[in-house]
């Protein structure tokens, strides 16, 4: 009897079901990542058919980012509502047929509607994919499983752009779109083989914050237009930017309210007190800003300066999806047994290293100037996302991962919301700044600018206007991965607050 007790308990195993549960869910959170860029290397040839403008046409991207950044943070909620697999057949199957949609607009509005029906269903399947994981293995197998989350996650914003291109220049765009018809199929059946049916618990309508629900949708939703459309509309000199600063505000003082008010708040923004989860958080929105700001303005940095098209710029950021599928092998292991501190400071540390690379750009620099960079910023990117996934869900029970799961990918799309707004006012005042200094810096006595002038003939001036621009975009862009590379290091010291599990304890309590 006391052999009996004494003796160690063999290590609980996944079966299949939730193998196929956890393979489920991190298909469908790679057709949502991949979703969010696909359109980006096709907007020009999308926004000529259907007719819209360059204005008009970044609404393509915006619907889709706004609407996947409201419904994250609620997808624990709705999976509380509908159950798992109800909640994830319902978002595949809208997922798919708001796609066929998009592929058949011929309208700019009936592309918009489609896109943010794409958002909405395709942001409720990116967090349910960590939850799975967290609910469906056993902590021993939790890496495998977030390792397979987290190569999609890393994956989806690299490779969008590159097949999106490859598809527009040798198909069509539309099979941007199409592509995600029999990726749809193979979710459903998927779905239906591996999660169990749960109960609908809909008292949970009658009970729900909905002041919570409302405050989430105006604060972020509009919150994401203002960062997204603020330089394109000159910030507070447009009266919509200001009227959306105000509902944003008043969005997030609904939600304040909902937290108080609330028997069951819709999301649990206390998690963000547990000192282990908000730092994740802090961390992981600068990482979205890194990994969304770079594969933005890298192939906006080939495009203007050294006239590559959209396939050849996508290619480049892809590179940095190398090390992401050469340490997808290992990533299990290395959650297993290296310190969570050592892996997300040495990651961080990289990511900051790729970006300060990139500074010493010059009017000649073209992709071999970027094939280090994005390979460290690859390797980066692994040791910071897998860690940061795995200490978001073990750092709250299991009952809690649907709250902590969307906080912690609203939190990293958010950082791609902000990196996109600080890239455009970048760009607008240190373009400004550099011209004029660059103007000031040629004095119109000197022979070397009168003789210039003379060998050029009539074009001289457009010639030396032509110059100062490239040069001055050039340090602008530099600009850019310096404070990309700044911003990561002020966030490394959050990693002391960060706390290992030795192996096989429970899951930490959220506080």
């Amino acid at each position: 009897m006391n052999d009996a007790v004494s003796a160690p308990q063999p290590e609980q195993r996944a079966d299949a079901a939730a193998w196929l549960a956890v393979a489920a869910g991190t298909l469908g959170a790679l057709m949502a990542t991949l979703d969010v860029s696909i359109v980006n290397s096709s907007l020009p040839t999308i926004q000529g058919e259907i007719g819209a403008s360059g204005t008009e046409g970044t609404w393509i991207a915006t619907a889709y980012l706004v609407a996947e950044i409201i419904v994250i943070p609620l997808s624990g909620w709705l999976e509380r509502l509908l159950g798992l697999r109800t909640l994830l057949l319902v978002a595949s199957i809208l997922f798919t047929l708001f796609s066929i949609a998009c592929g058949l607009s011929t309208t700019l509005p009936m592309m918009i509607v489609g896109r943010i029906g794409q958002g909405f269903t395709g942001g409720a399947l990116i967090p349910t994919a960590m939850t799975i994981v967290a609910t469906r293995l056993p902590r021993a197998q939790q890496p495998v499983g977030n390792a397979l989350f987290g190569a999609t996650a890393l994956l989806g914003p690299v490779v969008g752009p590159v097949l999106g291109g490859w598809l527009t220049e040798n198909v069509s765009w539309h099979y941007a779109f199409f592509l995600n018809l029999p990726v749809g199929i193979a979710l459903v059946t998927l779905l239906l083989l591996a999660i169990p049916h749960q109960p609908a618990k809909l008292h949970l309508i009658r009970e729900a914050d909905w002041l919570g629900i409302l405050g989430l949708a105006l604060g972020l939703g509009a919150l994401t237009v203002v960062l997204e459309e603020g330089e394109r509309e000159q910030w507070f000199e447009s009266s919509l930017i200001i009227t959306l600063t105000l509902i944003s505000l008043l969005g997030f003082a609904l939600l304040g309210l909902g937290q108080v008010a609330a028997r069951k708040p819709v999301i649990r923004l206390s998690l963000l007190l547990n000192r282990q989860f908000g730092s994740v958080v802090a961390m992981v929105t600068v990482v979205g800003m890194v990994i969304y700001g770079t594969s933005y303005a890298i192939p906006q940095f080939l495009a203007t300066i050294a006239g590559y098209n959209s396939l050849q710029a996508g290619q480049v950021v892809m590179l940095s999806g190398i090390p992401v599928m050469l340490m997808m092998p290992i990533t299990p292991w290395l959650l297993r047994n290296v310190d969570i501190r050592i892996s997300v400071c040495l990651g961080l540390c990289i990511l900051a290293l790729s970006a300060w690379l990139e500074t010493g750009l010059t009017a000649t620099s073209d992709s071999s100037d970027f094939t280090d960079s994005q390979l460290l910023r690859g390797m980066g990117t692994v040791f910071c996302m897998m860690f940061l996934n795995q200490a978001a869900i073990r750092s709250v029970p299991p009952e809690q991962a649907g709250d902590a799961s969307g906080l912690y990918n609203s939190a990293r799309n958010l950082g791609g919301s902000f990196a996109l707004a600080g890239i455009a006012i970048i760009q607008d005042q240190r373009l400004w700044l550099h011209s004029r200094r660059l103007e000031e810096s040629l004095n119109a006595n000197s022979l070397a600018v009168q003789d210039y002038v003379a060998g050029q003939g009539s074009g001289a001036l457009r010639s030396i206007a032509a110059t100062i621009q490239t040069q001055a975009l050039t340090m602008t862009y530099s600009d850019m991965f310096w404070i990309m590379s700044v911003g990561i290091v002020f966030v490394i010291p959050l990693v002391l607050f960060l706390r290992p599990l030795p192996k096989n304890a429970p899951l930490a309590s959220g506080h």
